[in-house]
């Protein structure tokens, strides 16, 4: 009863607050005051409805078919062990296209409906859920499968009876992660020319600087995806009754394999992903004028003017991206340390950092835009806000999994915290930082992509609109496969740099 009290009151003093910014500069363009929103949703209320639940049903679909893909593609890799690497791989590669570039290709591709916005939400939670389902699978004990292996059982069996089991906890864990980006994929697929949802709304609000417009749909869309990760979490706790801590691990090592192997595989994984790609344009025989093969990529980017002009938008992207990046994993791994020094800060700045996550990026975009300039300082933070939760929780779980034993030996020679978290605690959580830092490549392209497509009229985001809107499918395709190869290769930059780090602070890790 107390904590319930406690928690109201804070809530209506973060109102109050809320109201006497708004006020403190009566008709700004940047805040809404909380009467506002409320006298703009009563007012439109019937229009929200109906968005709200066109969205949710859309993203509700793509939660679905992306979680039941990341599931298959789970169990196809404890079936057949061998195709780990290839499946992984194409399964990375996928996920590294920012929703942002494939959403006209898909709207080009599904037409109209609602193709793309269920196409999209899948893309942006299946490979989260792969993730953790695979550390569940494998988190069954040896006894257990080498009893299977003593009856005869198969592998089949031993996935289904045993580990389909064990895995249930880490796959709720996923499940809940992922449930936010179902609606911040949805919305990016209205984005692209559907006729109803939240994210049509957004782009209404945004072209019209309707400012009670665009707080209304943030705090509509944070509300959405925050009751979607709870209900989860709620049902994962009555099921199996505990939320495993899951930690992001280090790249396997592939130290032991020689250059030419190394390079043979990755030759294998490009021949298969531009395979799959031409095979599935054919098998749908889809009109060569918008479903470009990787031939046609080819010979556009041969003409001198056509890579001059992708390589000089990307090279704006990356000139606003990278500050963004690294400022993000600075704030988040700075601030898991600040709290484990202070942690009675934590009540303060947990429900800040989780408000931050739980507001989808298309939603923030233009106000934090309209506060800091279309310029590079804008980008940045937009760019950091949108990374830098995933690296804060990833952090935080890093810097507990320091050793008691370690822990109790420096308090025993009198170390001090400093001492303790230089030595001991930030090496702990090095392998959990770079793990976030190369899952956080992806969604900082989709960052600054977005705020390029919506606000500033810079870089390879408003590339992809124009050619979109112009018809010119050969520079769209182009800008999607680029934007893929840098995803994959900064990717793979930042999982050399994590080995070469970890062989160093935490070579257990890397063996």
């Amino acid at each position: 009863m107390t904590s319930a009290l406690r928690i109201i009151g804070w809530a209506l003093l973060a109102l109050i607050l809320w109201d006497l910014i708004a006020r403190v500069v009566p008709g700004n363009a940047l805040v809404s005051s909380p009467f506002a929103i409320m006298a703009y949703t009563r007012d439109n209320a019937a229009l929200l409805i109906r968005a709200t639940v066109e969205t949710s049903i859309n993203a509700a679909w793509g939660f679905v078919w992306g979680n039941l893909g990341a599931m298959v593609l789970g169990a196809a890799i404890m079936l057949v062990p061998r195709s780990e690497r290839t499946l992984n791989s194409l399964a990375l590669l996928i996920f590294c296209i920012p929703l942002i570039a494939s959403g006209p290709i898909l709207r080009v591709l599904f037409g109209t409906g609602t193709g793309p916005q269920i196409t999209l939400a899948a893309l942006a939670v299946y490979y989260t859920t792969l993730l953790t389902f695979l550390v569940g699978l494998r988190s069954v004990s040896q006894t257990w499968t080498d009893l299977m292996r003593v009856y005869g059982r198969g592998a089949l069996a031993t996935l289904v009876r045993i580990r389909a089991r064990a895995s249930l906890p880490y796959l709720f864990v996923g499940l809940q992660i992922s449930a936010p980006a179902a609606f911040l994929g949805a919305m990016i697929g209205e984005f692209t020319g559907a006729e109803r949802g939240l994210g049509v709304l957004t782009l209404r609000a945004m072209r019209g600087l309707d400012t009670d417009a665009t707080w209304t749909l943030a705090l509509i869309s944070a509300l959405l995806a925050m009751a979607g990760y709870a209900l989860i979490g709620w049902v994962g706790q009555r099921l199996v009754g505990y939320r495993p801590v899951i930690l992001l691990s280090a790249p396997t090592s592939i130290g032991s394999r020689g250059p030419l192997t190394r390079v043979a595989e990755i030759a294998f994984i490009v021949a298969l992903g531009l395979s799959l790609w031409q095979v599935s344009m054919d098998a749908f025989d889809l009109n060569r004028f918008f479903a470009k093969r990787p031939g046609d990529v080819w010979i556009f980017l041969m003409d001198a003017n056509n890579r001059s002009i992708l390589l000089s938008a990307l090279g704006e992207t990356l000139s606003f991206a990278a500050p963004g990046y690294i400022a993000g994993l600075a704030l988040g791994a700075a601030l898991a340390v600040l709290l484990v020094l202070s942690p009675a800060l934590s009540g303060a700045m947990m429900p800040v950092a989780v408000a931050l996550r739980a507001v989808p990026i298309i939603t923030t975009a233009p106000l934090l835009v309209l506060a800091f300039g279309r310029g590079l300082v804008g980008t940045m933070v937009v760019v950091a806000v949108m990374i830098f939760f995933p690296t804060f929780v990833a952090c935080q779980q890093g810097l507990r999994q320091t050793p008691g034993q370690i822990t109790d030996l420096f308090r025993s020679y009198g170390a001090g915290r400093w001492a303790l978290l230089r030595a001991a605690q930030v090496p702990a959580m090095l392998p959990a930082f770079f793990a976030s830092a190369r899952m956080a490549v992806p969604a900082a392209l989709l960052a600054v992509t977005t705020v390029e497509w919506l606000a500033t009229g810079k870089g390879i985001g408003v590339l992809m609109a124009m050619t979109a809107s112009t018809s010119n499918y050969n520079m769209l395709w182009s800008c999607v496969a680029v934007l893929a190869l840098v995803a994959v290769a900064v990717y793979a930059l930042v999982a050399t740099l994590e080995r070469a780090v970890l062989r160093i602070y935490a070579s257990e890790q890397v063996t």
